[in-house]
């Protein structure tokens, strides 16, 4: 999937349908002039539903579909007849998808489960018919309800994208060239920071025809929690990952102090995204030879709280023992 066809983001005004309004008929047929009432009821209005799919990766099929409405029901008709009710309109979202109130920001309901349906507006009842209306004192009334009329409403729908393996990381640190070798996703690749605008999703092939899906979340920087350089867009896809691996270059200055900043941002972002499963990648390590890997791995075993491994994309690296180890997370 290119960057350009990842729409996670979408807008929309979605609107029910009216109820139809109850008939206001009296019987009438040869040989009875006088019948009683016989009115039928409205029919509903069309509710407009979200329904979770499991086959859709994106929101960009809705990227131009800024208006939804339902059908309107049927008027109510003689003998008791109701009216048909107004066309339900289907928005088929993938899974993890939010749904909020655009005027209050309210998060409406989330969609995680395939098939999953939730009415974002109502439609309107239809209105009772005459015939409802009967009594001793009243035998033909000559009235009937209206209908209820429909729902509008400004919607935001946010995806959060749901994946096995999240990875997290400052800009440049060789994600998208992990996910690249590991899957068949073809990310953007390039030497200068925020190469990665927008996540890229790849099913990673592990043995006997198992798979499991990486993320390749674009890059944090400082501040990400308080939205410094799309940091709200960027963190919400984490919290939907099963497990984060952290990749942090070999030649970092300090691999223990970028630890902690990546983990202080997700930590302010949303505490609950430490209880999730963690893993570090030391990536590029086709950068250091026997004895400077040697060197750091003892100074790594003292400083970082985690399991770690070394790893270089480009160079083929323990990738298999990385994914060895993701597996085996993904199943305890």
């Amino acid at each position: 999937m290119t960057e350009g066809n990842f729409v996670d983001y979408v807008k929309m005004n979605v609107t029910s349908g009216n109820g139809g309004k109850g008939s206001m008929h009296l019987h009438r047929e040869k040989f009875i002039n006088k019948g009683g009432p016989d009115g039928g009821d409205g029919g509903r209005g069309g509710h407009v539903i979200v329904r979770g799919n499991e086959n859709l990766w994106t929101l960009l099929h809705l990227k131009f579909k800024k208006h939804i409405q339902a059908g309107h029901g049927e008027h109510g008709s003689a003998s008791r007849s109701t009216g048909a009710d107004g066309e339900d309109v289907y928005i088929d979202v993938p899974l993890g998808t939010v749904v909020k109130d655009a005027e209050t920001d309210k998060v409406l309901f989330e969609i995680t489960e395939n098939g999953e349906e939730k009415i974002v507006v109502e439609g309107g009842m239809g209105g009772l018919g005459n015939w409802h209306f009967r009594t001793s004192t009243n035998q033909t009334p000559r009235y009937a309800q209206p209908g209820i009329p429909k729902q509008e409403k400004d919607i935001l729908m946010e995806l959060k994208v749901l994946a096995d393996v999240g990875l997290v990381g400052f800009p440049n640190a060789g994600k998208s060239t992990l996910l690249s070798v590991v899957t068949s996703a073809k990310p953007k690749i390039a030497d200068y920071e925020f190469t990665t605008l927008k996540p890229n999703l790849g099913i990673v092939e592990y043995r006997d025809f198992q798979t499991f899906v990486m993320a390749d979340i674009p890059g944090i920087i400082e501040g990400a929690a308080e939205g410094r350089g799309l940091g709200h867009y960027f963190l919400r896809h984490i919290e939907r990952n099963s497990i984060l691996l952290f990749l942090i270059p070999a030649d970092a200055k300090d691999i223990h102090k970028q630890y902690e900043i990546l983990l202080d941002e997700l930590r302010r972002y949303n505490p609950e995204m430490l209880d999730k499963e963690r893993v570090i990648a030391i990536s590029k390590c086709d950068m250091l030879d026997d004895e400077l890997k040697a060197e750091l791995k003892a100074e790594l075993d003292k400083t970082l709280p985690i399991d770690y491994l070394f790893i270089s994309s480009v160079a083929q690296q323990g990738l298999t023992e990385l994914k060895d180890k993701l597996w085996k997370m993904l199943n305890n």
